[in-house]
């Protein structure tokens, strides 16, 4: 219970000052903008279809304009979801659990899930053609900030391999957005997890080398959902089912096209990575089945989620299903389109 007390306090702390400052000056505006503010925890090919429905012109084709923004980790999405900043956050799902777990009454809801496993890869320093997770024994590990999905994660495939976190330096102290650096910098540092392109690039300039995929070793998860205030959900229902219908024009124009087609749309987000290397990660991708095929989350994947965050012993509570996720609209648009949800 420490452990939880510790690693939300500072997060709480600052929702509960957004949600005084949001009580009196109103979250969104009253009057009705078809601009949707974007904010993502990470600017990652694991995103794609995101991205691809900004360049391909599928949110434009659904009468939205989408600006996407990018913060270093759920924590911060989910603050400026809070503070007005953003209509909608893509972040892990368990961000809003310590939301509602806190009590907020408009704290954000999920309305659709992204990624259905974990999409960073396990960078060490030598190649190793035949690594296994037991091979972390002793070793310095980059996990994650601690409490966040990444590194709880990261715990409970160590976990599976038949090891405690005590058994190597497991650590959380490094923030995400520092976590390459560090690694590169640091030569205590064995391994740590990306997400691509940086895994690739590394790999590619001979700074680390891609020895596992975590979502491969954890199984499925709700990894990464869209959520958005309840009031602006129920304020703006029209504009949430258009969102997630271009969500799946660009799922669907990934899984149906050449990886380097792919890549060419993904460029304008990506300006200062080669086309190989984003061709590179969209196949990475691809081969470990990242992505959500519907944006409807299901119950028993989210039950899943709770099990990797009681492992990490970042669950306080039991939170309902219900509380956390809404599906309606989701399920709403995948019916119109004849689609099993």
């Amino acid at each position: 219970m420490k452990k939880v007390k510790n690693a939300l306090f500072i997060f709480l702390a600052l929702f509960t000052a957004f949600t005084a400052v949001i009580s009196l000056t109103g979250c969104f505006n009253k009057t009705r903008s078809n601009k949707i503010r974007v904010c993502e925890t990470a600017r990652s090919i694991f995103y794609a279809p995101l991205y691809v429905a900004v360049n391909n012109g599928y949110f434009a084709e659904e009468g939205l304009d989408v600006e996407v923004t990018t913060v270093q980790g759920s924590d911060l999405v989910m603050t400026t979801v809070i503070s007005g900043d953003a209509e909608i956050g893509l972040m892990g799902p368990e961000t809003t659990v310590y939301c509602q777990i806190n009590g907020q009454k408009d704290y954000p809801i999920i309305f659709a899930q992204l990624t259905k496993r974990d999409g960073s890869f396990l960078v060490a320093k030598e190649p190793d053609d035949n690594f296994t997770w037991d091979k972390l024994r002793g070793k310095h590990v980059l996990a994650g900030r601690a409490g966040g999905v990444p590194a709880m994660t990261m715990e409970y495939v160590v976990n599976k391999a038949g090891l405690k976190t005590t058994d190597l330096n497991f650590n959380t102290d490094v923030a995400f957005g520092m976590m390459a650096s560090v690694f590169e910098a640091d030569p205590s540092v064995d391994y740590t997890t990306m997400f691509e392109p940086t895994a690739s690039e590394y790999q590619s300039l001979g700074k680390g080398y891609i020895v596992a995929s975590v979502g491969e070793a954890s199984g499925e998860v709700p990894y990464t959902a869209f959520s958005a205030a309840k009031s602006y959900v129920e304020e703006n229902r029209d504009y949430i089912e258009a969102f997630i219908r271009a969500i799946i024009k660009g799922y669907d124009f990934i899984c149906n096209s050449d990886a380097k087609d792919v890549a060419q749309s993904l460029k304008p987000h990506f300006m200062g990575i080669e086309l190989d290397m984003i061709e590179a990660s969209v196949i990475s991708y691809r081969n470990i089945d990242a992505w959500a095929k519907s944006p409807v989350m299901k119950k028993e994947a989210f039950e899943t989620l709770k099990t990797i965050m009681k492992n990490a012993g970042f669950l306080s509570k039991d939170v309902a299903f219900e509380d956390i996720v809404d599906n309606s609209y989701a399920q709403k648009v995948m019916q119109e389109l004849g689609r099993t949800a």
